[in-house]
């Protein structure tokens, strides 16, 4: 089973937060109503709350609407969805690679939420991409066969007790979401970065829009509402994306997200590090803010770290 102390991770993406997530609930206040997360994607800052007790209730949010019907079968039905990916596992040993464009193929006409879970554990680098007509349309990683089905139902259940009762499913754009959010709740968002894309971004279902974004956090400001967010960084020299602006006031603080895979390939020491951002009405909740208290991965990263340690098998037997 799961280790009590570390959070499921049944759904793997690029990019997830799984690893950064206990530095960024040091930046959660007591007594959180609601958490929300608007682009949920892994929901890994949401599992990690959930497993410590940080919030009561949990508004999930996605605007791709397969990815939050899964999240939905996985939180509600757990038994069935891990059945059904199990399924799919089995079928597609011996002919890896044909399987997977059949289920693509399928997912894109049907949106199911089975075929779509397998897909993330298969596809490259937990990578998802989509094309101009909203159709998933990444690669298999031809070297793995996808997490063993033992391994996900474990993932699976431990996310579904977490979350069970508590947490609401909702696909949507995420200026729906916050429109609900109240001072007493909480806010993470994780959107698509800037410097790494620009408003067409294949892993952003529909595209994203920064001005638009920006422009809703002076919302947020102004409503009092409390949020985290997670929007740029820097690796060595390169910077991915401006600072957000001055007006909007918020607290940017940095997080030592090791040394990735990557630089060590190409024989450099590269750092990357993520910029978190705390909102006006979140410091005045937390008083007085130390940098100290940010805590730095030391281990190397990988360019798919945030993926379950089965994910990494290839093996021919369940």
């Amino acid at each position: 089973m799961i280790s009590l102390m570390r959070a499921p991770h049944p759904i793997p993406y690029q990019g997830s937060k799984r690893f950064l997530a206990p530095s960024i609930l040091r930046y959660f206040p007591r007594d959180i109503h609601r958490l929300f997360e608007p682009f949920a994607g892994a929901a890994a800052v949401s599992l990690a709350a959930a497993l410590h007790h940080k919030a009561r209730k949990f508004i999930i949010g996605d605007l791709n609407a397969p990815l939050m019907d899964l999240w939905a079968q996985i939180v509600n039905s757990p038994e069935s969805i891990s059945s059904a990916y199990r399924t799919l596992w089995q079928a597609q040993l011996g002919n890896e690679r044909e399987y997977y464009d059949s289920v693509r193929e399928k997912f894109n006409k049907t949106k199911r939420a089975d075929y779509l879970l397998y897909l993330l554990l298969r596809c490259v680098k937990a990578s998802v991409r989509y094309n101009s007509e909203g159709q998933f349309n990444q690669s298999p990683d031809n070297r793995r066969l996808g997490m063993r089905p033992d391994t996900l139902h474990c993932h699976i259940m431990s996310a579904s007790r977490l979350l069970q009762g508590n947490a609401e499913i909702k696909p949507g754009d995420y200026r729906e979401l916050l429109a609900d959010a109240r001072p007493e709740d909480l806010v993470y968002m994780d959107p698509p970065y800037q410097g790494v894309c620009g408003d067409r971004d294949q892993r952003y279902f529909g595209g994203f829009n920064g001005a638009a974004f920006r422009e809703a956090l002076g919302c947020l400001n102004a409503g009092g509402i409390s949020y985290i967010l997670s929007y740029d960084g820097r690796s060595g020299e390169r910077t991915y994306g401006q600072p957000m602006p001055s007006s909007l006031d918020l607290t940017r603080l940095e997080i030592d997200a090791g040394r990735s895979s990557q630089a060590t390939l190409l024989g450099e020491s590269s750092i990357t590090v993520e910029s978190i951002y705390l909102s006006p009405a979140l410091v005045r909740r937390l008083g007085t803010i130390s940098e100290d208290r940010l805590t730095a991965r030391s281990n190397q990263l990988t360019l798919i770290d945030c993926l379950p340690e089965a994910y990494h098998r290839s093996t021919s037997s369940a």
